[in-house]
């Protein structure tokens, strides 16, 4: 028996098998999903759907995401990409995010041209933004749920609220404080 495994414990979890064609064809289906709050999609698909990532891996990718620059979701898919298929991978998840908006995008553009004067179409942008919306504070609370046993995470995640939302602090300050204090707690209780 392995040294590092007692008679109480569960055997570790095999990493899941994910080919580059899974990351391409799962990701453009996240792609597909939504426009600007396609992150929940991402998250289903990535945690709840595949089991790629554990909820806790998603944050922790997620959180590297929001801290390296360009969109959050294009990080992710980078990010798992690589994980699961190195370079190849990466690329292959970018591209099957990226690859519908890009088209859907450039449609609509032309079409919006034509009709951006008509009353029901700016209505239709005003619903579609209120929803992506939605879907951001759904994620947020889903996200919150693997935190919540985690007292530090909380105070750390209250804190940047506080002063990015409500003090409307500068982001780039408020990551300059809270990072580093961040790592230094999760290190000291090695989470």
């Amino acid at each position: 028996m392995d040294a590092n495994l007692s008679a109480d414990s569960p055997p570790p979890v095999p990493a899941p098998r994910v080919t580059t064609r899974a990351l391409f064809t799962e990701f453009l289906k996240v792609g597909v999903s939504g426009f600007g709050g396609v992150l929940p999609f991402a998250r289903r698909m990535l945690v709840e759907r595949r089991a790629w990532l554990t909820d806790k891996e998603f944050n922790e990718v997620l959180s590297l995401s929001q801290f390296l620059p360009g969109p959050n979701i294009a990080n992710v898919s980078i990010i798992v990409g690589r994980r699961f298929q190195g370079p190849p991978g990466a690329i292959a998840a970018i591209l099957g995010l990226m690859l519908m908006p890009i088209a859907i995008v450039l449609l609509l553009a032309m079409v919006f041209a034509e009709f951006a004067q008509v009353d029901a179409v700016r209505g239709a942008c005003n619903g579609v933004s209120a929803s992506a919306s939605g879907l951001v504070v759904a994620l947020a609370l889903k996200m919150g749920n693997t935190i919540r046993r985690t007292p530090w995470q909380v105070g750390v995640a209250v804190v940047a609220f506080a002063a990015i939302g409500l003090a409307r602090q500068p982001l780039l300050w408020v990551l300059a404080a809270l990072v580093p204090l961040a790592v230094a707690c999760g290190w000291w209780r090695r989470e």
